[in-house]
């Protein structure tokens, strides 16, 4: 990682505070003019929230569809009206005891492509409603259930009535719901108790900053980001002179006709300066076979 004033700022998030008070503590912090988050977690969850810093934010979409990876527990025997451990107890049964085929029969049943029901606990709206909303006036109305994808890579019972995870799960996988349905499935029903992100695209826990630490560095300057021309690295680049450079962030497209044809399947390419500082974000326009400015970065 460089120290630059635009990038993405890894934070490990406590358990407690909301995704949205993260961000707020992190622009105080730092002093930013604008920060997001790329993918909201639950209070009660912890782990991995990158920050969009700055000119970060002019890229949020091409994470917030990324892949997640999770560690976690489900508590077996009871289930809630939230499907975590947040809400209301609904009711107790016994908890089964798992043996390693079952655990392994399990875990090939909840991977893979999937369908999901969104849980009434959420921020779907319905006729301009969030769920949630209805929830909380004891309402409940029809989801339709969407496709996911989730990879259970470890599935272990840990206690009389607890399973431990780890997973990797597509954009829109509530991992709450698919507790609940794990409990389902073994009849006596299942809430998720602890969650924490580890991954999130290419981005990783280890990587990530506490609040705490983020508090204690000496000043706004040190903080550490993940400058955006490495974390649009999965897009193929392509370098421009300081000349074009500069005309491209004035919106000038000359430079473009440079740029070769884009690969097969390829929509957007990063253009970065000799530095290897990002440029812009071009994408291909088939229609008149040449590529055209999507977003221009302030250096």
């Amino acid at each position: 990682m460089h120290l630059v004033t635009s990038g993405i700022l890894l934070v490990d998030k406590p358990e407690g505070p909301s995704s949205a008070r993260v961000v707020a503590t992190a622009k105080r912090i730092t002093g930013a003019r604008k920060v997001g988050h790329l993918g909201t977690l639950d209070p009660f969850a912890s782990g991995l929230l990158p920050l969009a810093v700055n000119e970060g934010t002019k890229v949020a979409q091409h994470f917030l569809d990324a892949d997640k990876g999770y560690t976690g527990v489900i508590a077996l025997g009871a289930e809630t009206d939230t499907q975590d451990r947040t809400g209301e107890l609904l009711v107790r049964r016994d908890a089964p005891r798992l043996g390693p085929q079952e655990l392994e029969a399990l875990r090939r049943e909840f991977s893979g492509d999937l369908r999901q029901v969104p849980p009434m606990y959420s921020a779907l709206k319905q006729d301009g409603t969030r769920l949630y909303e209805l929830a909380r006036k004891g309402l409940e109305v029809g989801r339709e259930a969407r496709d996911i994808r989730v990879e259970i890579t470890r599935l272990e019972q840990v206690g009389p009535a607890e399973l431990e995870f780890d997973l990797t799960c597509s954009k829109g996988t509530y991992v709450r719901t698919l507790a609940a349905d794990i409990g389902s499935a073994l009849g006596c029903g299942g809430y998720l108790s602890r969650l924490r992100r580890v991954t999130s695209g290419p981005f990783r826990i280890d990587d990530a900053l506490t609040l705490d630490a983020l508090r204690e560095l000496p000043d706004a300057g040190a903080v550490p980001l993940v400058p955006l021309n490495q974390a649009l690295g999965h897009l193929r680049g392509a370098v421009v002179d300081r000349a074009a450079a500069d005309g491209l962030r004035r919106g000038l497209q000359g430079a473009l006709a440079g740029i070769g044809m884009p690969d097969p399947g390829e929509t957007t390419r990063r253009v970065v300066d000799p530095d290897g500082v990002l440029v812009a974000l071009i994408g291909w326009q088939a229609m008149v076979r040449r590529w055209q400015i999507l977003r221009v970065f302030n250096r």
